[in-house]
């Protein structure tokens, strides 16, 4: 496959600014992939296709305030840092991206916050817009990360083109984050409502939660048109014991497994065994997944509506197949779906 395949016209004003009123009752689109048959639902409505002893995956990573604005020493210039991961905590030490970076060396420091109660040093070059950061604090490394997190705000993505809002903080984070340590959200689980799971509860539906700690590389551009050439970012990510419990026990049965999300279907497309189940799995995961490939676990996926030559809409198109998501792209589009982060759902199921 190659990159250009993945280009689609997407008016700027389809791209959702927030996200529903209610959690549950984004639209849906249903997608048969066996018959090619499209339906038009409201998420809430994704009870009627699942039943008892079906398993549910789902990433319960927890996002970090990462996006930053501090000012250069002396010049006073305005700066967005964005922090990616902590490198060191006994150091203080952050790898970062920086923006302008071309206005950024080393040996620069950089304050934060009305009165530059935080100071932060930098002490690498690591690429381009990349940087390590030393924060200069002294109290407990608690304190040091409350003080930090409440300069930042929820790094919402760049193509939701609106300053960021008080309400991001809830909005931008799924009501299973547990595990903390992304910089974006698992999208296809910020439509779960505790109602809906609650419900689904009743159902007799089981959950598995896994943690794949999403970053920035979701977001990167692919900048070669040989898909085979490109290379993901490594996300750290855990599967542990009682998440392969309930989903082998799924698969055993002959019943259902929805991975919700890209995140959920690379996770477990890391962590399968030769036998095709599931298996527990501590490291990193750089794993890129665009058509064609066989997937091993889940016969159905929950996604939300993505970016032209985006990795996820690339994922997408590998799991419900490339003409029948790209014809259902098409569809959404003309049907005034919203796409993004806080847009609406795909369900794609045998």
């Amino acid at each position: 496959m190659k990159l250009s395949q993945f280009k689609f016209k997407l008016p700027e004003e389809k791209i959702a600014l927030y996200p529903a009123p209610h959690r549950d009752e984004a639209r849906m689109m249903v997608v048969h992939k066996k018959t090619g048959e499209i339906e038009h639902r409201i998420f809430k409505d994704i009870l009627d296709y699942f039943d008892d002893k079906d398993a549910f995956i789902f990433n319960d990573t927890k996002v970090f305030p990462a996006r930053l604005y501090g000012n250069k020493e002396k010049t006073g210039a305005r700066i967005e840092v964005f922090l990616l991961r902590e490198l060191n905590e006994e150091l203080r030490l952050w790898d970062v991206l920086v923006d302008p970076a071309r206005k950024i060396r080393i040996g620069n420091k950089l304050y934060f916050g009305e009165d530059d109660s935080m100071v932060a040093e930098v002490i690498d070059n690591t690429t381009s817009r990349g940087r390590t950061l030393r924060f200069l604090y002294d109290g407990p490394h608690d304190e040091f990360k409350r003080a930090l997190y409440a300069l930042g705000e929820p790094p919402v993505p760049t193509f939701v083109r609106r300053p960021v809002e008080p309400e991001d903080a809830e909005n931008f984070q799924t009501i299973f984050a547990r595990h903390e340590g992304a910089v974006t959200a698992p999208t296809a689980g910020l439509h779960f409502s505790r109602e809906l799971m609650k419900r689904m509860e009743i159902k007799g539906i089981n959950f598995a939660y896994v943690t794949l700690h999403a970053g920035l590389g979701n977001f990167r551009d692919i900048d070669v048109e040989d898909l085979t050439k490109h290379k993901m970012d490594s996300e750290q990510m855990f599967v542990e014991a009682e998440a392969t419990r309930v989903v082998n026990e799924a698969i055993d049965g002959g019943h259902n497994v929805c991975a919700v999300g890209t995140t959920v279907m690379r996770a477990i497309e890391t962590a399968v065994g030769a036998d095709g189940h599931l298996k527990e799995y501590e490291g990193w995961t750089n794993k890129f997944i665009f058509p064609p490939y066989d997937f091993t676990v889940a016969n159905s996926m929950v996604s939300n509506f993505h970016l032209p030559y985006s990795t996820l809409l690339m994922l997408v198109c590998a799991y419900g197949g490339y003409d029948l998501i790209m014809h259902a792209y098409d569809v959404a589009l003309k049907e005034d779906y919203r796409f993004g982060t806080y847009g609406d759902a795909m369900l794609i199921i045998d």
